[in-house]
């Protein structure tokens, strides 16, 4: 996919550069109002749902490749355990010949000198032999208990990064339904599906309250904000809604302090509440005046 992509990209960096050059001014530079011509002139769109399309074969690719390292990890464990199993009984019997053949050197040895009997030897050397087998067999129990349970952690751990990635899947696909979509009920649709799977979606709150406000209906937008806000205090949208919906209602003093502070995390705000229509009747209002249009009033005093 990439090897594909890559002539794309530069097949259209080349084509924008081309387009760039025909629209410089006569002194060879890129003027705002050539710019402005040129958007009003576009036929299509400057994007492509390619990137959305790329990344989307990106994530499968990701989650069939974790699925195979999954499976090559568990056999590679399988294997592991069976090899320890061989290696402990091997030790265990090459232990128990060589204990037998220190019993019969001993046994000689104290038969011939006269201090025990072969039957005591033998009886204690065989207990002492069970004594050490039996050691070793808890050691190794205990040594393959500690490789099961980590190889069940990592077994959790692969079954929640797949888990999270089928969830980022689904929530990136309804994003992008959320974006193509015309109607404003659609769109609420397609964010409280967002925020089933990701409660704390904050965007997914803000944007809502967006979809909300165009409906009519700024005391649900305020809601959804004050929820958003409560989980991102420096979420710049959600304060701009929050301000719009204020000024929907009447509140003109929170409306223009809410919307100080979106500004003050983005100065983008500025221009937006310049333009937006629920600050239609904020217009004349003096604190509103001075706060989105302060250049102006800078550049009359001067």
């Amino acid at each position: 996919m990439i090897k594909y992509f890559l002539p794309f990209l530069l097949m259209t960096t080349f084509a924008g550069t081309l387009f760039a050059q025909d629209k410089l001014g006569p002194e060879g530079e890129l003027t705002s109002e050539d710019l402005r011509e040129s958007i009003k002139t576009l036929e299509k769109p400057m994007y492509t749902p390619f990137i959305e399309l790329y990344l989307l074969e990106e994530s499968k690719a990701l989650r069939k490749e974790m699925q195979n390292t999954r499976a090559e990890l568990i056999e590679k464990v399988v294997d592991k355990e069976l090899s320890v199993a061989d290696k402990t009984m091997s030790y265990a019997t090459d232990t128990v010949t060589y204990f037998f053949y220190l019993i019969a050197g001993a046994t000689s040895i104290l038969v011939v000198i006269g201090w025990n009997s072969i039957r005591d030897m033998r009886n204690q050397l065989t207990s002492l032999a069970e004594k050490r087998v039996n050691e070793l067999v808890i050691e190794y129990e205990q040594r393959l208990e500690f490789i099961e349970d980590q190889l069940k952690q990592k077994s959790d751990i692969i079954h929640q990064n797949q888990a999270e990635i089928e969830r980022t899947n689904e929530v990136h696909s309804l994003w992008l339904k959320a974006s193509q979509e015309t109607s404003q009920q659609n769109k609420i649709s397609a964010y409280d599906q967002i925020l089933d799977l990701r409660p704390d979606d904050v965007e997914a709150l803000s944007y809502k309250a967006d979809a909300v406000l165009e409906m009519q209906e700024p005391l649900w937008a305020i809601s959804l904000c004050q929820r958003a806000l409560k989980l991102a205090p420096d979420n710049g949208h959600a304060h701009y809604q929050l301000a719009c919906a204020y000024a929907e209602i009447g509140r003109w003093e929170d409306a223009v302090s809410t919307l100080k502070k979106a500004i003050e995390i983005s100065e983008a705000y500025r221009d937006d509440a310049s333009v937006d229509v629920s600050f239609d009747q904020l217009r004349e209002h003096e604190s509103f005046r001075e706060l989105v249009y302060q250049d102006e009033e800078n550049s009359t005093d001067a």
